[in-house]
């Protein structure tokens, strides 16, 4: 069964924008926070930006002011805008919980099969 499901991704040139989105069964993002990940060809998975059941926001500092994360908790969908793209943004992005609430909710440290994004003129 799909659990996560995010989509979006594709080829940009540097500047470029795209916007994913993230789909979830079940309740997991429901009154909690999610966040999007990415991890990049020979790099570790990086927290790239978060957002509370409440709105509140955070980013790393590297995307900060071109990435906007928000939600739709009616939905239980997430979404990454992503403005002023740099080849250093390629990566593959996956939406979930933190860390303990995903182990907790599904058993394992579950992930989707996430979405390519790839900056390249």
């Amino acid at each position: 069964q799909v659990q996560l499901v995010e989509s979006g991704g594709g080829l940009v040139q540097p500047g470029g924008s795209l916007r994913l989105s993230c789909a979830a069964s079940g309740s997991i993002f429901s009154s909690n926070a999610m966040g999007w990940y990415r991890q990049a060809p020979g790099k570790e998975r990086e927290l790239v930006a978060r957002i509370t059941s409440g709105g509140s926001t955070n980013y790393a500092d590297s995307v900060k002011g071109r990435f906007t994360i928000s939600r739709d908790n009616a939905k239980n969908t997430g979404y990454l805008q992503m403005n002023s793209l740099k080849p250093e943004d390629t990566a593959v992005y996956y939406c979930n919980a933190d860390r303990a609430l995903r182990v907790a909710y599904w058993g394992y440290d579950y992930w989707g099969q996430g979405t390519q994004v790839t900056v390249s003129s």
